[in-house]
């Protein structure tokens, strides 16, 4: 399945396709506009994660307590192919990288972004020529990348998903499965905010040095035997199991899993026998411990021709999507909680939460609790 196909994920389902009247050319991306400024067109906002398998691109505007998505972009383009082994992004994947952010460049300037923040994640920070990719990034595309740390990234998908915890249980359980590594994050109930998306209430955090691209370079992605899959779960668990040992278990009665990745949204679209991916149904649904179970099991018994031909998976997902269930089970015997809500949003949406709230959208910003970074 092409990943350009699916919707990407908002505060506010609500789009608007118009194209622009005119371009912006003067607009810097990564910079606000001076303050004498007399520009009097919507603040326009744009949020890019240039993530170790997937290049994604929210431009939107305030909307009320919330924000509006007016243009979108999503490809793979797998950024960390080969990190693993050779320890430097290739240049075939700097060349995929190129032409997405292109895309997205362009996309920017046609809908006179005024603001943006553009990160990137663990391949750039595991990659030796990491520093080489984003000059090569900034004379190529003319966009300056932003690496940012693990503790931000956990972070950030706390914001962005805060919206989704279950206003009746005590805490969340949230991970978020990358390309490159893989954040759990203990939260308690979301802060209230006088206006805007509630703030994240960040108790505790890991960020384990596995993704499903890693992953699946490791042990395979096209065949995957129970015996490989166990394997799989055995070397996320070790750091699972160390953040649990860390922090305890919180009464898993009174607290949910609230999950954002490409691997938990394509459970959930199996899961509602999609015959194409629907951002709408999947974003904010539930599923019980026994259903994701059941997908698994369903996944782990298909082959690989079936999975590609899987309107959820495709193929630029069907050699991962088992290394990510992998990593989602790990975390699941650790901290067996009943009850899991899929989130078709996270870093994006929690940049952008960040920066209306900085330029005072919703009034004074929030503060997201502090918490301390984890040993080394």
């Amino acid at each position: 399945m092409n990943d350009e196909a699916r919707s990407s994920g908002s505060l506010d389902l609500a789009r608007d396709d118009r194209g622009p009247s005119w371009r912006d050319r003067g607009s810097s991306y990564g910079y606000q506009r001076p303050a004498g400024d007399r520009w009097t067109r919507p603040r326009t906002y744009a949020a890019l994660d240039l993530g170790t398998n997937n290049c994604r691109l929210l431009v939107a505007r305030p909307a009320g307590d919330a924000f509006r998505v007016i243009d979108a972009f999503s490809r793979i383009i797998r950024l960390g192919e080969g990190i693993s082994a050779s320890g430097s992004i290739s240049e075939a994947a700097i060349v995929r990288a190129v032409e997405a952010l292109a895309v997205c460049r362009d996309k920017m300037a046609n809908r006179g972004v005024t603001r943006a923040r553009l990160i990137t994640t663990e391949a750039c920070r595991a990659a030796r020529n990491g520093a080489e990719f984003l000059s090569r990034i900034a004379e190529d595309v003319g966009l300056e990348l932003e690496v940012i740390g693990r503790a931000e990234e956990a972070e950030l998908a706390a914001t962005g998903c805060t919206p989704l915890i279950d206003r009746g249980v005590e805490g969340v359980i949230l991970f978020d499965i990358g390309g490159g590594s893989s954040e759990l994050v203990q939260l308690g109930r979301a802060l209230p905010a006088r206006r805007g998306p509630p703030l994240p209430d960040i108790q505790a955090w890991v960020s384990i040095p596995v993704g499903v691209v890693t992953l699946a370079e490791r042990y395979g992605g096209h065949r995957v035997t129970r015996e490989t899959y166990e394997a799989m779960i055995a070397e996320v668990a070790v750091h699972v199991d160390g953040f649990v040992a860390e922090h305890g278990c919180p009464p898993l009665d009174r607290v949910h899993m609230l999950g954002t990745s490409g691997t938990v949204t394509t459970i959930a679209g199996v899961h509602l026998d999609l015959k194409r991916y629907d951002r709408r149904r999947v974003d904010g649904c539930w599923m019980t411990d026994i259903e994701v179970t059941g997908v698994i099991e369903r996944l782990l018994s298909s082959s690989y021709e079936d999975r590609v031909a899987n309107g959820c998976i495709g193929s630029d997902r069907a050699d991962l999507v088992l290394a990510g269930c992998a990593i989602l089970d790990a975390m699941r015997r650790a901290l067996p909680c009943r009850r899991l809500r899929v989130a078709d949003r996270g870093l994006r949406e929690g940049m952008l939460v960040k920066m209306m709230r900085e330029d005072g959208v919703w009034g004074r910003a929030g503060q997201v609790r502090e918490f301390a970074s984890p040993a080394p």
